[in-house]
Formats: structure tokens, sequence, C-alpha cells
């Protein structure tokens, strides 16, 4: 949809063997840039990566984001940094004092190095656990900024380091804040996204773990979708200072996700278990994308389509683990 070849000519994307990372990898690859995947693999996975190896204009370096020293040469020729290495909310109350090495140390260190390496562009993966609990609906982005928990305050952190680079050195940075990202991917185990989770689970015969009643409410998001965002952010000089949410606009509970993934196999209601909510966990997201949308941006991708999507590469994936 948005190609980069003529702006940039090299991408360093942090977090690349993960999730989100490796879909924006692949797609920066294909507009022929030169690709740096840095990824400490704490959640990325090289397999995720195996694919890219046929390119020689990509390069896969190991390496802690909270690593100085390590980063440094990596830094080398670098135009555009796309930050999506990330401390996740499912590890945060495990080891807090690891969350905000990560998400604001981390950050840190990849803004003073684009700054001394003259970076063009520094994308910011944040997220909307920076409002904490809404004040109004639909949240936009000039909602009060009062996370509460460890990782919405830890990803605040990292989005103020950018504005003040921004501010005091005139790099040119955008945040953006992620919603519910799900597709194929996707981290299935019990620290990764719910979409995969249950879809994990019901393919395993397993029932499905609801964290409360199931009525929160959240707007998942096809990981295409928010790959497209950054690349328009990344070509747009509208977007230098800004942050936009990165919500599609489904409005969407997690027990009418259950449901849906239950249908999907032929599974009944009873396939459930609740379980006492989350500490910090927000009840509802009803977000505005208003702002985007203004730019230009259209999401493409319905969320059954992005469901029927998901749960085809978990299916491979099982397969492909259990012919192992």
């Amino acid at each position: 949809m948005y190609s980069l070849k003529n702006k940039y000519k090299k991408a360093l994307v942090t977090g690349g063997a993960g999730f989100i990372g490796s879909h924006l990898v692949e797609e920066l690859l294909k507009d022929g840039l030169e690709v740096i995947s840095v990824d400490d693999y704490s959640g990325g996975k090289a397999e995720n990566l195996e694919a890219f190896h046929q390119y020689d204009n990509f390069t896969e370096a190991n390496c802690d984001i909270t690593d100085y020293d390590k980063l440094k040469p990596l830094f080398e020729g670098v135009d555009i940094v796309f930050h999506e290495a990330v401390s996740k909310m499912t590890v945060c109350l495990k080891d807090p004092h690891r969350d905000l090495e990560i998400n604001a140390k981390g950050t840190f260190n990849l803004l003073e190095l684009s700054r001394d390496f003259g970076v063009k562009k520094f994308v910011h993966a944040s997220t909307g656990s920076v409002y904490g609990e809404a004040h109004y609906y639909p949240t936009d982005e000039k909602h009060p900024l009062n996370p509460t928990s460890y990782y919405g305050v830890s990803k605040l952190a990292g989005e103020k380091y950018a504005r003040v680079f921004s501010h005091l050195y005139g790099l040119n940075t955008t945040l953006l804040r992620y919603y519910h990202v799900y597709g194929p991917r996707q981290e299935n185990s019990e620290v990764g996204g719910v979409v995969s989770i249950f879809a994990r689970k019901a393919m395993e015969n397993n029932p499905l773990s609801i964290f409360g009643d199931g009525s929160q409410l959240r707007s998942f998001t096809y990981v295409k979708d928010v790959v497209n965002i950054n690349k328009l952010v990344a070509i747009n000089p509208k977007t230098q200072g800004e942050a936009y949410n990165c919500a599609s606009g489904a409005r969407i509970t997690i027990g009418e996700l259950a449901e849906r993934i239950l249908s999907y196999f032929g599974k009944e209601q009873e396939c459930i278990n609740y379980h006492d909510w989350k500490l910090g966990d927000i009840k509802t997201f009803d977000v505005s994308n208003e702002k985007l949308k203004k730019l230009g941006f259209k999401f493409e991708t319905e969320f059954d389509i992005g469901l029927k999507e998901t749960i085809s590469w978990t299916r491979q994936w099982l397969q492909a683990r259990e012919g192992m």
C-alpha cells in the first residue's frame, strides 16, 4: 500500500523477530530497503525470520536494546528506526524492574543513537494503555495520560523521551498507540495475545480462560493494518511529533471473542473457565481512530477475516510443532 523505497535506504527494526516486528521486516524487505532486525529473543522467535535470509539486504542481530555499546555499531548508515521491541503487558507484573529497563532505558538508548547517527525518522510503537481508564469515549489522542499498570507507565516514559528528543534535537518522531493487535505469528503461549491463545486452546480441546466476566471491550486490529500504519507515518511529513491511535474501530468483548472462536470449532460455551480479574486490567477500550483516518488511512481487514487468518496460521503452527 505504501512504499518507503524512494525515501529511505536502511531501516533498523527493534523486536524484529517478534510478532509485529517480523511482519514489518517482511514488508520493508519487499520495498527494497536494507533491513536490520534487532532482537534479544526473550520474546521474539528466530523462526519468524527464517524466510528472510534469502534477501541479501537483510541482517539479523541478536542484541538487547538496553545494551548501548552493542547497539551502537548497528546504527551505521541507518536512516529510519521502527521501535517495536517491548516488555509485554503480561510480563510487567512479574518483573516490573525489567519492564522499566526495556521500555524506558531501551527507548532512551535508541533515541540517543538515532540523534547521534542522524536518523531521519523514528517511529515509536506505544500502547493505548498509556491512557489508563478512559474518562470519555471514544478515546482520542487528547485524552489525559494516566496509566494504571506498570506497563502503561513504562511505555509512557518511552513516549515522553521521544517527545523530549523531538523538542530538544529536532528528531523526527511519531508515536503509534497499538490496541490488541492480532494475526499470524502472534505468540500463543500464556504470555501471548488473547486471540491466538484462544485459538490454540480450542484446537487442543482445552477450555478457554477468561479473567473477569468477559465484558471487557476491545478494539482488535489486524497486524497487516498496523504495518501499513507504520509505513504511512514514515512517509507522511504531517506525522512529525504526533501520536496516533492504531485501532481498527472494531468493538468486541472478550466474551464475544471466545464465543466466535468456539463456534468456529463447533464447541459449546461450557468450554470457558472464568477467573478473577487481572490487576490493572482496563475494562473498556472504545477508541477513536479519526486522527489516523484524516491522514487518508483505511483499515483493510475486517475482524472475522483476520480471525480466520489467525486461526489458519495457528493450526499450521500446531501441526508443524507436532510433526517435530
